[in-house]
């Protein structure tokens, strides 16, 4: 699996005037099987996307589609992850 972390690099308020599309960018990640969870990171400076492992160019190339980052209002990291143990519920993660 990926862990992408989403760092903002303009106000908040920039932020928001794209969170719209931002959402629908999401809804498609997660239509398309790719998206597992994602949410704000705390405090807001930025979100948390976890993707299914596979082809991490291809998720790269996704990333770029994020409104967030076609207007500069954020930058994406991915770091690829293979969860060995789990706890009792979240064993689904290793097949991820």
């Amino acid at each position: 699996m990926f862990i992408v972390t989403l760092t903002y690099l303009k106000p908040v308020e920039e932020i928001d005037a794209l969170m719209h599309d931002h959402v629908e960018w999401l809804k498609k990640g997660y239509e398309d099987g790719l998206f597992i969870a994602s949410g704000r990171r705390i405090p807001r400076t930025g979100g948390v996307i976890l993707a299914r492992s596979g082809d991490e160019a291809a998720l790269r190339e996704n990333l770029a589609r994020d409104p967030f980052v076609i207007h500069g209002a954020a930058r994406c990291d991915v770091v690829e992850f293979a969860p060995s143990m789990t706890s009792p519920g979240a064993e689904v993660l290793k097949s991820l």
